[in-house]
């Protein structure tokens, strides 16, 4: 019983919560309605931080790999390529999900209808304007992520530029990110109530065609994890580096088996790093500077759950979301996937920040939660062999390093 309330185990902990919202729904639909504040209180909280992790996570990654200065041209060329990964993944996802339509073709006992309307930049031009704020104070208040982000990294250079006059500031920021981390880990904690509660309101409310609904989810997001892995990892690597397919899905496959159980991109890198250098024989020099910053910022994985989810959740509410609007939220998740928290649930918190940008419904967020280990394995997966494609990328055009 005592193992049960470990930190590692806070998905089996979500699980019964899932479980125990399955039964208060089906046998105790009014109360479960009730007690949907539960719920609301949860989502209130992990709202809560969304600006404070945000802020931390960008300005203690800046701050912390500011020693860097030697490898510009391949820090340059990393980040550009990253980019490139992460929109490319976003429109295979998209495709994969457009195809599969996760939200469609449920029959529920009463259906789902969102009240409210969908905002969010409709136009790429609106987003970039949107990025730079006039006000940083009112930007903060307002919850709005993407003026934050730009306001966290431009701070974070000029606390570098300023050298050991930034030391002290460097020190603070770091020590209220650990504590800002640690707060949202114990606000994770509460994710088996939370759950419960949405659970119970979303089956009183929907019916059990709720499931076939998250089950559709769940395969959609594995499918477009695996067209990903194929049409911008797999088959890019192999026209460009002469990599043979045998030796390069080998190096993923002992890859994938850290991260489909650790679900963990940090707890996975000894691994990629060894893996990178001595199966795939890319350079050290390259390796030990791609990957760990492919940890914090190359987030192919991040691509194929906020797409997928956007799509899920539009059709599940019977939103029309323009072409235009997936565009501006490309955009927004290539910004959001450099604050990606490393802590267990921390996709929880990305995908309900994502959503309350476009201001989008979030009452699957608990039923998601539920399930997240299952889409986690998949999306940390990604994020990781994408770390292993680019740095094989990055490799063989600094001077032909790979030699096959």
């Amino acid at each position: 019983m005592k193992s049960l309330f470990k930190k590692e185990n806070l998905f089996i902990r979500i699980a019964i919560g899932f479980g125990a919202g399955i039964l208060l729904g089906t046998m105790a639909p009014g109360f479960s309605v009730d007690i949907k504040v539960l719920g609301d209180v949860y989502l209130n909280l992990i709202k809560m931080m969304v600006i404070p992790v945000l802020i931390c996570a960008v300005m203690t990654g800046i701050l912390n790999s500011a020693g860097m200065a030697s490898l510009k041209r391949v820090a340059v060329k990393t980040i550009i390529l990253y980019v490139a990964m992460f929109l490319a993944s976003f429109a295979v996802a998209f495709a994969v999900a457009m195809l599969i339509r996760p939200g469609l073709g449920v029959v529920f006992e009463n259906q789902p209808v969102y009240e409210g309307e969908v905002g969010g930049p409709v136009k790429l031009s609106e987003v970039l304007l949107g990025i730079f704020p006039d006000n940083i104070f009112a930007a903060l208040s307002a919850g709005n992520i993407l003026p934050t982000m730009l306001f966290s990294m431009l701070l974070s250079a000029a606390i570098v530029s300023v050298g050991e006059k930034g030391r002290p500031v460097t020190e603070f920021i770091n020590g209220l990110s650990a504590a800002v981390f640690r707060l949202l880990s114990i606000i994770m904690e509460t994710s088996p109530v939370g759950v419960m509660s949405l659970m119970a309101f979303s089956i009183a409310q929907y019916g059990t065609g709720l499931f076939m609904a998250i089950g559709k989810y769940i395969l959609c997001c594995w499918l477009a994890c695996i067209a990903v892995f194929i049409i911008v990892f797999l088959i890019p690597v192999l026209l460009y580096t002469g990599v043979s397919a045998g030796t390069f899905l080998t190096a993923c496959g002992k890859v994938a088996l850290m991260t489909l159980s650790t679900t963990s991109s940090a707890a996975t890198l000894p691994t990629t790093i060894k893996v990178s250098t001595e199966d795939l024989r890319a350079p050290e020099a390259i390796s030990n500077f791609t990957l760990p910053l492919g940890c914090t910022i190359n987030m192919c994985g991040g691509a194929c759950s906020f797409c997928c989810l956007a799509l899920f959740v539009s059709d599940f509410y019977s939103l029309d979301l323009p072409l235009t609007q997936f565009a501006a939220m490309a955009v927004a998740a290539t910004l959001i996937n450099m604050a990606a928290p490393g802590i267990p649930g921390g996709g929880i918190v990305l995908m309900t920040s994502f959503l309350t940008m476009f201001s989008m419904p979030l009452d699957l967020i608990g039923p998601i939660a539920a399930f997240y280990r299952l889409l986690d394995m998949a999306f940390t997966t990604i994020n990781v062999e994408g770390d292993v494609a680019a740095n094989m990328i990055i490799a063989k055009s600094e001077e032909n390093m790979l030699k096959y």
